[in-house]
């Protein structure tokens, strides 16, 4: 029901992965009579529609809710019903395109943590060269410890584990320099934490012009500064985009330029764009949660959904609890 298109594009996405997975049940939670009417602009095959389902949310929390209005005011948000369906375990995960700091406290609320993890992280896939890498945390915990920062380590190495099937990936931590005498006190008592923990790979600190060199398959770094990398990075490659378009619109030779350079270019803004990979991993609690973005068009929604289907196909929260007890992956 929210993010900034709601049913125009959460509908068609959700048709669009159901058609994709002939096993997968789907239930739209928020207002039953205004999903209906989304969903009578669309044929339904029989089949696809027996595996789709609506229940009731009376209301939508606003992207801007206030931290009093998520906890005391929520029970009856669609937000709040599909969280209540995770923790009862009615379904194995969620996608949400609404209020990012109300997934992360009605969350911790309402959905169990996995033992050993004191919070919950956002953990994103970012474009380096020939493929991608995961960061976290990227705006879940603006203020975190050593021990929370071990933590997310854990987490995204074993995110990588269960999705990519990499036995020991890489993990580096973000930080100001690649020296051993760079970061703050937390972050050296972190990368002391990492380096001996043998389930990590742990390949030392991560600079900021580093972020996409495919050095590391994990990149660590409290909320605060990962969310500032992150969005620097976006505004960059923005800004980038904005700056070839300008050169290619100079002149009528430049502009036939820009026709031949159009495969490479469409190829470069796909590999930078956000939709590729749909969203963000809320990893740490007992189930599949999903963020997406919030500008999400179908095919950003449709790729939220279709990581949420592959993390429970590849049991990424019980393959998390194996990794945090040292035992081997299932």
């Amino acid at each position: 029901m929210s993010g900034d298109h709601g049913l125009r594009v959460t509908v068609p996405a959700s048709l669009q992965i159901l058609q994709a997975h002939t096993g997968l049940h789907l239930t739209l939670v928020g207002d039953t009579s205004k999903i209906d009417n989304a969903l009578q602009q669309h044929e339904l095959a029989d089949d696809l529609r027996a595996r789709l389902s609506i229940a009731q949310a009376d209301t939508v929390l606003a992207m801007d809710a206030a931290p009093t209005e998520i906890l005391r005011g929520s029970q009856a948000s669609s937000l709040h019903v599909v969280l209540g369906m995770l923790g009862e375990g009615a379904v194995d995960g969620i996608v949400s395109a609404g209020n990012t700091a109300a997934l992360v406290a009605l969350g911790r609320r309402q959905v169990s943590m996995l033992q050993g993890f004191s919070r919950p992280a956002y953990c994103s896939a970012i474009p380096v060269r020939d493929g991608f890498c995961y960061m976290l945390d990227l705006g879940a915990n603006v203020d975190c410890d050593a021990q929370s920062l071990h933590e997310f380590a854990v987490m995204g190495s074993a995110l990588v584990t269960a999705l990519e099937g990499v036995s020991e990936p890489r993990v580096g931590l973000l930080s100001n320099g690649s020296e051993a005498n760079k970061g703050d006190a937390v972050i050296k008592l972190a990368a002391q934490r990492l380096a001996g923990d043998s389930r990590l790979n742990f390949c030392g600190f991560v600079e900021g012009d580093h972020l996409h060199e495919a050095r590391v398959q994990v990149i660590v770094s409290d909320g605060l500064l990962g969310n500032v990398a992150l969005k620097t990075a976006e505004g960059t490659a923005q800004l980038a985009s904005y700056m070839v378009r300008q050169g290619f619109e100079r002149n009528w030779w430049r502009r036939m330029l820009g026709i031949l350079a159009l495969p490479v270019l469409r190829e470069l803004r796909q590999s930078l764009s956000g939709e590729r990979h749909g969203g963000a991993f809320l990893l740490g609690l007992q189930g599949v949660v999903v963020k997406s973005h919030g500008g999400a068009e179908q095919s950003g929604f449709a790729a939220a959904l279709q990581q949420a289907v592959t993390c429970v196909e590849h049991q990424m929260v019980p393959r998390l609890a194996h990794y945090l007890d040292n035992q081997p992956n299932p």
